[in-house]
């Protein structure tokens, strides 16, 4: 794996933040910005590759015409917000690659969106069908309805399970910082990491929070786990700022690339690892805990001493053990309120007793991911 995939790569997923797109905060969506990403996207376009991008600045784009200075601290005025931005948002794109005869589309998305299979699946249909008919897709966080995203900040997290979506053999971030540092950039002596071959060697760098500019809602936590998403499913992942991005999409070797694992993880398992959010938890006896993490097994009712939560079948769930550590998330087969009846008993006994219907795992080995 080297930085030739980046010239080389055939579907990217570009993601960029509020503080490119939007300058310092209280101030408008800056328009160069925009224009300066779409002739990168264009350029991309011009080789063949498909491209989607990931926008945050809705939120900071709809500050201005609020009369506000800074980005709100209360919800309700951030989803305000976002409804105002996000129209003039998706206007921008669209007027910008108009200039290259290029068709934008918006789609709007939450994290609830890619937690259900069924939602997670539409949505991959969905882009593959405007990547087919040459549309540049443009999602966009949905904050005005989306209330854990705002909270939290991880468009790049969502940048990074859209690559996953849709197969990316690339993974791009767009930020006001340049690369990953040694140290948090302000430091004096902090260096720029330009390779990253694997995430482990860089759990002991510090860093740093949201830039500097006050609009964003990330920073480079977020950032670096979304590297781990990417890479652990043979995506790569470049980090650079808007500054920087043309040269290093023409394979100069500016920002931070984190090159992509060679034993990747399938992207079902990733999906269920990063994009589910779990509604309750099933305890697990000891023979039950070693039967999953030795011996990849299913978990069977006989193997259950409690029930969490209140979920339906197929929502995602914890599996702990004893002494409650969460050993994997997995997709359940039955509603909370079935498993009472079925803990410690055989699905031989309890097809017997409840019926045909009960002869089955409560979790399928296909449906778990070892945390």
């Amino acid at each position: 794996m080297s930085r030739a995939q980046i010239t080389s790569a055939k579907r990217i997923v570009i993601k960029i933040g509020s503080s490119s797109l939007t300058g310092k905060a209280g101030s408008k969506l800056d328009e160069a910005a925009v224009e300066k990403l779409v002739d990168v996207v264009a350029s991309c376009k011009s080789r063949g590759a498909e491209v989607v991008i990931v926008s945050s600045g809705a939120i900071a784009a709809g500050l201005a015409p609020l009369g506000l200075s800074t980005r709100p601290h209360d919800l309700a005025t951030q989803q305000a917000a976002a409804s105002v931005g996000q129209g003039l948002l998706i206007a921008r794109y669209t007027q910008s690659f108009a200039k290259h005869s290029i068709t934008a589309s918006q789609i709007l998305i939450t994290t609830e969106d890619i937690v259900r299979r069924s939602h997670y699946q539409n949505a991959q249909r969905t882009l593959y069908r405007l990547l087919q008919l040459g549309v540049v897709p443009v999602i966009n966080e949905n904050d005005t309805v989306g209330t854990q995203e705002i909270r939290f900040g991880d468009n790049d997290r969502l940048a990074a399970l859209v690559a996953l979506l849709i197969g990316a053999d690339l993974l791009v971030l767009v930020s006001d910082i340049d690369a990953l540092y040694d140290a948090p950039p302000t430091q004096p002596g902090a260096k720029a990491i330009h390779e990253v071959a694997d995430i482990a060697d860089i759990e002991n760098v510090v860093l740093g929070g949201s830039g500097s500019s006050g609009v964003g809602s990330g920073g480079m936590v977020t950032k670096v786990e979304a590297a781990r998403i990417s890479t652990n499913a043979g995506i790569p992942m470049l980090l650079t700022s808007l500054t920087d991005v043309d040269r290093v999409m023409n394979g100069a070797e500016f920002g931070t690339y984190f090159h992509a694992h060679a034993n990747k993880t399938t992207s079902r398992l990733l999906w269920l690892a990063h994009a589910t959010t779990t509604q309750g938890k099933l305890v697990l006896d000891e023979g039950a805990v070693k039967a999953i993490l030795e011996r990849g097994t299913s978990l069977l009712p006989a193997g259950v001493t409690a029930v969490h939560g209140d979920f339906i079948a197929g929502d995602a769930v914890e599996l702990v053990g004893p002494d409650a550590t969460v050993i994997a998330r997995g997709l359940v087969a039955f509603d909370s309120d079935e498993i009472p009846q079925m803990l410690g008993r055989s699905t031989k006994e309890l097809a017997q007793s409840l019926g045909p219907e009960y002869e089955r795992e409560l979790v399928h080995r296909d449906d778990l991911v070892l945390l």
